[in-house]
C-alpha cells in the first residue's frame, strides 16, 4: 500500500498544474486583472478579481469573474484526470484559484439571488475538500 492510497474507494484526488509564470507575477506586484490578461487560464487571478469585485460591492462582475476562473479550472480538471467528482484538495496550493472561484460564484450568487447556485457551490465545495470548506467558511 502506498501512502496515497485512496483507502475509500472513490477516485483519486485531482490536483491543478502549478502556474508558475502567474504565481511570479502576482508575486512580483502585478494586480490579478494583468496576470488575468496575461495568463487567462490562471484560476487564481480569476479568483481575486472576483473577491475584490465582492469587496467593491459589484456582484455582476464578481459573478463573472468567478464563473470564468470555475469553468477555466474545470477545463484543467478534465485535463488532469477529474472525471467530475473527486477530491480536489485545498492542500494542493494550484487547486485553491478554484475553490477560491467556486466560493466567490457561492457568494456572488448569493448576493443577486440565485440560490440554486448558492446550493450547487457549497455541495460541490464541501465534496471537492473539507478543508476548503473549513478555511473558506463555507
Amino acid at each position: 500500500m502506498t501512502i496515497d492510497q485512496n483507502l475509500l474507494g472513490g477516485p483519486p484526488p485531482t490536483n491543478l498544474p502549478e502556474h508558475h509564470e502567474a504565481q511570479t507575477l502576482l508575486e512580483g506586484g502585478a494586480g490579478p486583472r494583468q496576470v488575468a490578461a496575461a495568463y487567462p487560464d490562471c484560476p487564481l487571478a480569476w479568483a481575486m478579481l472576483a473577491e475584490q469585485s465582492l469587496e467593491d460591492g459589484d456582484e455582476v462582475s464578481a459573478y463573472a469573474f468567478a464563473r470564468t476562473g470555475y469553468h477555466r479550472s474545470l477545463d484543467q480538471l478534465r485535463r488532469n484526470g477529474w472525471k467530475g467528482h473527486g477530491p480536489v484538495p485545498w492542500e494542493h496550493e494550484a487547486n485553491r484559484g478554484f475553490l477560491r472561484s467556486v466560493n466567490a460564484l457561492r457568494l456572488a450568487a448569493a448576493a443577486i439571488g440565485e440560490d440554486d447556485e448558492v446550493a450547487r457551490c457549497t455541495i460541490f465545495i464541501r465534496e471537492s475538500s473539507p478543508t476548503a470548506a473549513d478555511v473558506l467558511d463555507v
